[in-house]
């Protein structure tokens, strides 16, 4: 059986080297070396999209790949492509280095410098892992979709926007879809998520920062179960305790909250910080709201370069949402997409503020009647954003949606379609 080896690693003579000496092993074929952790993750779900069997059984990553340190980089590997065994080239190969990385979800340590015998050992050893993974899991395509659910981030392109709104509306939709959805409060300074829902809970998002290891039971104990049906993660209440958010406890929650639900919908605010740029990242669908305005375009702008300058997300991943639109707005949803190099979506959310201010003063905005507007069009662009569970055969969609009203979020209806009509005039 022909072994797929995929190496990544930024070092171009470690590069080099690895491939020379993977093109000896017998009945092995190498695939080209990836530069840098984005390239990886984004090569294998490209991979894993068009077929399994398209996926690599080994993936070498170099101790010095970027910008994602190579243990986080190998836990994410871990969880979003369980069937790939992934080993770890390090030039500390000792006992500490080693457990870390079996922590992390690695099949085996090589050491530097590379050796022939070492290299064809730990290689086969993960081959053989990984294909009787995939015996035993099947050879369904839902396999490589990760352990758990999608994870969907929610940023504005600067404060404002309706970002919280937006990402709150989402995980409504997705919850009454029938969806098991948590939505987490990733603006860790200014995180307005409770207040939308009207939440008070003693326990934040900083609590889960200091865990390495994030059991079901720690993770419960965080989260708030809310009678709409989310499970909400919220910000401390404490805006100072946002720093003890890194990169790295972003991604352990992630990854814990990935494994535990159908959807995350994570609400990044409009700071960058290495926690939500580690949220977006890592996310399946990266939203951008923005309002069609010269200085909130500009902004929208500006951050999608600087996410391309982070290696956190490419423009053309990044799916962006027009809020507060209307068909006598100078700046239309085509020119923001060209602006920004960005996918905008298909339904534009309407200028209608009066429909949401009672509701935004009370703070329940999951009470909105179904009849907005602004309701409408973001329940479709849930269902637009595939975060909806589609209606089962021959089932309507409103009783797939699982709650009053829920249709909208499948079909725009009345006020969205005439938008969509007026937009095309």
């Amino acid at each position: 059986m022909t072994t797929r080896i995929l190496p990544a690693a930024a070092d171009p003579d470690a590069a080099r080297a690895i491939s020379s000496l993977l093109s000896q092993l017998p009945a092995a074929e190498p695939g080209a070396p990836v530069p840098d952790s984005t390239t990886l993750l984004d090569t294998l779900g490209r991979l894993a999209a068009e077929s399994i069997d398209e996926l690599p059984e080994v993936v070498l990553v170099h101790e010095r790949i970027g910008p994602v340190p190579a243990l986080d980089l190998i836990r994410e590997v871990a969880l979003r492509f369980p069937a790939v065994g992934v080993v770890l080239v390090s030039s500390d190969a000792g006992p500490a280095v080693f457990s870390a990385a079996m922590d992390s979800g690695a099949r085996g340590v090589i050491g530097l410098p590379l050796a022939y015998e070492e290299l064809a050992a730990r290689v086969q050893a993960a081959a053989q892992w990984s294909a009787g993974v995939r015996r035993h899991l099947g050879r369904g395509a839902d396999v490589f979709t990760g352990p758990g659910g999608k994870v969907v981030t929610v940023t504005g392109a600067k404060g404002g926007v309706g970002t919280t709104f937006t990402a709150v509306q989402f995980a409504l939709a997705a919850a009454a879809s029938g969806r098991r959805t948590a939505l987490v409060d990733m603006d860790l300074q200014a995180g307005d998520v409770g207040s939308y829902l009207d939440v008070q809970f003693r326990r934040s998002i900083a609590d889960l920062a200091g865990i390495h290891d994030i059991s079901p039971r720690v993770l419960q104990d965080a989260v708030y179960e809310d009678r709409t049906g989310l499970a909400l993660l919220l910000a401390p209440a404490e805006g100072e305790r946002g720093e003890e958010v890194d990169e790295r406890a972003a991604r352990h929650v992630v990854g814990a909250l990935r494994g535990r639900y159908e959807l995350v919908v994570i609400d990044c605010g409009s700071q960058v910080t290495g926690a939500n740029a580690a949220a977006v990242e890592t996310a399946d669908v990266a939203v951008l709201v923005t309002t069609p305005d010269v200085v909130c375009v500009r902004a929208a702008k500006r951050l999608v370069r600087m996410w391309e300058r982070l290696q956190v997300r490419k423009a053309e991943d990044t799916t962006m949402v027009v809020n507060r639109w209307s068909k006598h707005t100078e700046i239309q949803p085509a020119l923001i997409g060209q602006i920004t190099k960005t996918r905008v979506t298909r339904t534009p959310v309407p200028a209608a503020f009066k429909e949401l201010q009672a509701v935004v003063d009370a703070g329940r905005v999951q009470d909105l009647d179904n009849r907005s507007t602004v309701k409408q069009a973001l329940w479709a662009l849930a269902g637009e954003l595939g975060l909806l569970t589609p209606p089962s055969e021959g089932e309507p969609e409103a009783a797939a949606a699982g709650a009053p009203g829920a249709s909208l979020a499948v079909r725009a209806a009345g006020p969205v379609a005439r938008l969509r009509r007026g937009r095309e005039g």
